[in-house]
């Protein structure tokens, strides 16, 4: 099967800042956007930032300004550039691919931000 494997996370402090990447092991056909989403202990997940096969994007409000979506289209992979961190901004994040078929999740990488 296709899968996304993220990798990137880590232990920053408050202020510091991380870059996640997302690759797939295979083809993904159809792809309409590819994601960041974010889960924390206890809360629902959520979206993080979002790019299109157009190149549009958009961010949840809390990062805006400080996270930044972006694809490499001759290598696939996809990257959250995350600055400025905050401890809020600790959770699970997870790509995902929306294609026309269906949608494809990795596994998850854990970003924790100390105060």
């Amino acid at each position: 099967q296709v899968q996304l494997v993220e990798s990137g996370g880590g232990l920053v402090q408050a202020g510091g800042s991380l870059r996640l990447s997302c690759a797939a092991s295979g083809t993904i056909f159809g792809i309409n956007a590819m994601g960041w989403y974010r889960q924390a202990p206890g809360k629902q997940r959520e979206l993080v930032a979002r790019i299109t096969s157009s190149s549009s994007t958009n961010y949840a409000d809390s990062v805006k300004g400080r996270f930044t979506i972006s694809r490499d289209n001759a290598k696939n992979p996809v990257y959250l550039q995350m600055n400025s961190l905050k401890p809020a901004d600790t959770a699970v994040y997870y790509c995902a691919a929306h294609s026309i078929y269906r949608d494809f999740w990795g596994q998850g990488t854990q970003v924790t931000v100390s105060s």
